[in-house]
C-alpha cells in the first residue's frame, strides 16, 4: 500500500465567515420493493429447471466471482457451488475482477475475504492467478487480443456469475453483466487493459463481440445474473444455459435499468457523499446517481454545482477511482488512499482523470463552508444541499431545509424528521447519519 500523506491546510478565503450552514431533514424516497426472499431457494429452482446434472457429473468447475459488491455475495457463491458438488462436479472459484485489487493474486484474494469469500467459508478452492491465454481476436483495424484466465480456460467448464446493472462510463444493449464478465473480467490486468486501449467509446460494440468470441471457444456452461432494486436488495436471480448467456443479459439489463435509484427531484447547491468505492460503482460514485462522470452523456442526468466526498468505503481496499469527480475532499480521506492500486486500475481503463486530486480542507466542517462559500450566485439562507451515504443508498438520506418546498408535493417522497443541526465531532468531522 503507498500512502502519500497530505499536511493540514491553512489559507484566507474572503467571505468564508458569511457562510451559513442550513438545518437538514432527513427524509426517504420509495421505490418498487420486489426482492428475492429466499436466495438459496431460488438459486436451486434455477438450477433445477436446467436439469443439468448431466452435464456436470465429474467435472472441474469455475466459477466466477467479480469485485462488485453483491449483498449475500458470500450465501449466493456457496450455494452455487454446493449445488454443483450435488450434482457430481468439482467446483473451484476464479477471482473474475480484470484490474481491480491492484492486478495482483493478493488484491484479488484481500478483495474475496472482505465479501466473506474464502476457502473455508465457501468450501472449495480459491484458484487465483494473473496468467492468461489468449482466445483470439477481434476483427477490428488492429486485432484487439481477447484474452481469457489461464486457470478457468483449463477447466472443463466456466459458470459465470455477476451482477447485471447500467455501467458508467457507457451505454448499450449489454453494459455491466455476464458478458462484461467474460471479456474483461476474466480477461484479468493484461486482457482488461487490452481492451480498454480502445476506449469505451467502443465498449457497446466490442464487450458483446469479445464476449462472442469467449462463448465460442472456451467452455462455458452457465450465466448466473443478479439484479438489485433501489434498496439495495436482490430483486432477480436468473441461471441461463450458454446458448441463452446473451439475451439474458440483455434482459436483465433492462430490468436493472428500470430500477435503478435516482434522485426524484433536481438541481442543488452541494451533494455530499459520504463514501465512494469500487464495490459501489466502477466511478466509486455512480455517475447515473449524481450526473458527475467521465463520459458527456452523463452530464445531463442530475445537477450540482458542488461536489464533496467525504471518504472510501472499507471494502474498496482504499483504491480512491472516481475521486477526481469531487470538488473538494478532505485531509483524511487523501491520507486513506492505496495511490498505487488507485493508479493500476486508472491507467488499465485510460480514465486517469479520476486520479486528479481535488482541493481539500482539514475537516468536514471546513469543506462543506467551502463548498458552498463557491457555489456561484448562491443565497445561504437558502442553500438547497444532499447528504447520502453512497450512491446505493437513496432510500433514506439528508436534504436541507429550504429544500422541503420543493419536494414536500413529489410523490413517493416522505419526510421524516424535524429540521436539525449538522452534527459534527470535536474534530469537525461528521456524525454517521
Amino acid at each position: 500500500m503507498v500512502n502519500i500523506i497530505f499536511p493540514e491546510i491553512h489559507f484566507p478565503i474572503q467571505g468564508i465567515e458569511e457562510v451559513k450552514l442550513p438545518r437538514m431533514v432527513r427524509v426517504r424516497q420509495l421505490y418498487a420493493r420486489d426482492k428475492v426472499d429466499n436466495i438459496e431457494e431460488r438459486i436451486r429452482d434455477e438450477f433445477s429447471r436446467l436439469d443439468c446434472g448431466g452435464l456436470l457429473r465429474g467435472k472441474r468447475i469455475a466459477v466466477t466471482v467479480g469485485s462488485r459488491g453483491i449483498p449475500h455475495n458470500a450465501l449466493i457463491v456457496r450455494t452455487i457451488c454446493d449445488v454443483l458438488k450435488e450434482c457430481g462436479a468439482d467446483p473451484f472459484i476464479v477471482p473474475a475482477m480484470g484490474s481491480h485489487g491492484g492486478g495482483t493474486v493478493e488484491g484479488n484474494l484481500e478483495i474475496l475475504n472482505g465479501y466473506g469469500i474464502t476457502a473455508e467459508s465457501i468450501g472449495v478452492p480459491i484458484c487465483a492467478g494473473m496468467e492468461v491465454v489468449q482466445i483470439g481476436c477481434l476483427d477490428d483495424e488492429v486485432n484487439t487480443p481477447v484474452y481469457c484466465d489461464k486457470l478457468a480456460a483449463e477447466a472443463d467448464g466456466i459458470v459465470l456469475y455477476n451482477k447485471v446493472k447500467p455501467h458508467t462510463d457507457f451505454k448499450g444493449e449489454h453494459e455491466s453483466g455476464l458478458l462484461k464478465m467474460m471479456a474483461i473480467g476474466l480477461a484479468k490486468h493484461k486482457g482488461c487493459s487490452s481492451l480498454h486501449k480502445r476506449g469505451f467509446d467502443t465498449f457497446a460494440e466490442n464487450i458483446p463481440k469479445a464476449a462472442g468470441l469467449f462463448l465460442e471457444r472456451m467452455p462455458v456452461l452457465f450465466g448466473v445474473g443478479v439484479v438489485q432494486n433501489a434498496y439495495d436488495d436482490i430483486s432477480e436471480i436468473r441461471i441461463y444455459p450458454k446458448e441463452s448467456i446473451v439475451e439474458g443479459d440483455r434482459e436483465l439489463l433492462k430490468i436493472a435499468k428500470a430500477q435503478f435509484p435516482r434522485f426524484k427531484f433536481d438541481d442543488i447547491d452541494v451533494l455530499v457523499i459520504d463514501r465512494i468505492g469500487k464495490d459501489i460503482s466502477g466511478e466509486g460514485a455512480d455517475p447515473n446517481v449524481t450526473g458527475r462522470g467521465f463520459m458527456p452523456y452523463f452530464k445531463d442526468d442530475f445537477h450540482t454545482k458542488k461536489l464533496f466526498i467525504r471518504g472510501l468505503s472499507e471494502q474498496s481496499h482504499h483504491n480512491a477511482c472516481g475521486l477526481g469527480l469531487a470538488d473538494i475532499t478532505t485531509r483524511r480521506c487523501l491520507n486513506s488512499v492505496d495511490w498505487e492500486s488507485t493508479w493500476v486500475n486508472l491507467t488499465t481503463n485510460m480514465m486517469i482523470d479520476g486520479a486528479k486530486i481535488p482541493m481539500y480542507q482539514n475537516n468536514d466542517y471546513e469543506a462543506l463552508r467551502v463548498a458552498l462559500r463557491t457555489c456561484p450566485r448562491i443565497d445561504y439562507n437558502n442553500a438547497r444541499i444532499v447528504r447520502i451515504q453512497d450512491t446505493l443508498s437513496l432510500n433514506e438520506f439528508e436534504v436541507s431545509e429550504p429544500l422541503l418546498s420543493s419536494i414536500r408535493a413529489i410523490r413517493d417522497i416522505e419526510i421524516l424528521s424535524e429540521p436539525y443541526e449538522w452534527r459534527f465531532d470535536e474534530e469537525g468531522f461528521l456524525e454517521d447519519m
